[in-house]
């Protein structure tokens, strides 16, 4: 695994890995003025998700010499909001599974988190950048990672699980639960932005009723998930 990409739900290889669409579809769930996604009742504003991407694009522009951006910027928007939507899923999991995480613990987390990918300081923010994640939620990452470690804990009898063996036998209830509670978040996002692929938990493309393809597309490697399987 290249040290530029981010996976998402991955325990020790998190990473290792606004210009949205010119039209709104009328009558789509959350296409509220304003609000770029809905989850568990609450909306993500266009206006907070607008200030992560300025943000991201600033330190893109800061460090652009030593960042292989992993996307094209113009989907800054649609990489910036699958983040914003996989921490509010993290947290729902906390919740659900009644799992507290202190700032300490967060800390510790993205501290330990950069040091497995090898990069620390600066090297490390600009990782998180040519992965779509703005500086200002890099806090936000490390209770990411703290969640899951807290989870995995859990599972596996309260010791953190430390070989590869046991986190592949484990991951599948991880992923489950995950699944379970971000299915519980009811999640919809602004069809201009895009839509949620529960496979990876980010923002992909919405489809356009406005025009067909006349020859058929080559099949991605992976097919979106656009429902949960839980």
């Amino acid at each position: 695994m290249r040290r530029d990409e981010v996976v998402p739900r991955t325990f020790v290889c998190v990473i290792a890995a606004a210009a949205a669409a010119t039209f709104t579809l009328a009558g789509c769930g959350p296409a509220r003025m304003g609000t770029a996604a809905i989850t568990g009742g609450q909306r993500i504003t266009v206006t907070t998700l607008s200030d992560q991407v300025t943000n991201l694009k600033q330190a893109y522009q800061v460090g652009k010499a030593k960042i292989q951006l992993q996307f094209p910027l113009a989907q800054a928007p649609q990489q910036v909001l699958g983040w914003l939507l996989r921490f509010q899923i993290r947290d729902e999991l906390a919740v659900r599974n009644h799992l507290v995480v202190t700032t300490g613990e967060s800390q510790r987390a993205l501290t330990a988190l950069a040091r497995q990918t090898g990069r620390t300081g600066p090297a490390f923010v600009q990782l998180a950048v040519a992965n779509g994640l703005a500086p200002d939620m890099l806090p936000d990452l490390g209770r990411y990672e703290a969640i899951q470690n807290q989870e995995f804990t859990r599972l596996n009898g309260g010791t953190l699980p430390r070989t590869q063996a046991r986190i592949q036998a484990l991951s599948p209830e991880f992923s489950r639960r995950e699944c379970v509670a971000a299915k519980s978040l009811s999640i919809e996002v602004n069809p201009q932005f895009g839509q949620l692929d529960y496979g990876t938990y980010s923002v992909i493309p919405a489809k356009s009723p406005l025009s067909e393809p006349t020859a058929p597309a080559p099949s991605p490697t992976a097919k979106p998930q656009l429902t949960p399987t839980c």
